[in-house]
């Protein structure tokens, strides 16, 4: 990237987030912009900031770095935290990476190089790809795929639907690592299980999508919409 990302703190622990951004300033593609130690003030205050990734705590009094994650809709998160107990929450609302403390230096930048491939990613149009089978590697265009869930025999597979109706089983691939693959604002993961085309989305409520491709009963797909994965679902479906 030719600029630098420009980043969010917040640990509510002073001696911690002063750490924090210590190190991000040593990252020479971050620039700190804000650093919070009040997850209330944070609520606050960054739907008025102009900012590409944000870097989290988790335990924290009040609302939780999760919960917050979850109103950040389409902005990277990279969680830090002293606790593996969260680990599964973290990932299941696509976040780019979870740290463990003591944070350090290396692991950290690690984390902000996975941020800039997502957000490099994500505007890239939809084109060709490699992805493993199970009939072997093939070559797949991003638009041929209308809807994507995880496999019934298993779950580090998934099961892709193409437009032309045919299915594909996709070999041990992440629905994360799937996205980076995707034009982000094109698809959207709608739940823990399913990913979508948002091309293919015919009605929809707060709970609820209804596609435009048939299921086996020849009756459109009904699916669910999951509450943590509502934001930036709505955020996509305005564009």
């Amino acid at each position: 990237m030719n600029t630098k990302l420009k980043c969010l703190l917040l640990d509510d622990e002073l001696p911690g987030l002063s750490y924090l951004k210590l190190l991000c300033e040593q990252i020479p593609e971050l620039e700190v912009i804000r650093a919070f130690n009040d997850p209330e003030v944070f609520l606050k205050e960054f739907p008025n900031l102009a900012f590409d990734l944000c870097i989290l705590d988790i335990e924290m009094p009040g609302i939780n770095g999760i919960q917050l994650a979850a109103l950040l809709k389409d902005k990277p998160v990279i969680f830090t935290t002293a606790y593996r107990d969260y680990a599964t929450d973290a990932f299941d609302l696509d976040a780019i990476d979870y740290v463990m403390k003591p944070v350090k230096f290396e692991r950290l930048q690690h984390a902000v190089k996975k941020a800039i491939q997502w957000i490099e990613n994500r505007s890239k149009p939809a084109g060709n790809f490699r992805i493993n089978t199970s009939k072997g590697i093939c070559v797949l265009q991003g638009d041929q795929l209308v809807y994507v869930k995880t496999s019934e025999i298993d779950p580090r597979d998934k099961t892709a639907l193409l437009a032309d109706g045919t299915t594909m089983q996709l070999k041990n691939i992440s629905f994360e690592k799937l996205m980076s693959l995707l034009p982000v604002e094109e698809f959207c993961r709608i739940n823990k299980k399913e990913l979508i085309a948002m091309s293919c989305v015919k009605y929809f409520s707060s709970e609820q999508i209804i596609l435009n491709i048939l299921s086996h009963s020849e009756n459109p797909l009904v699916l669910t919409l999951g509450e943590p994965y509502r934001a930036e679902f709505i955020s996509k479906i305005k564009h």
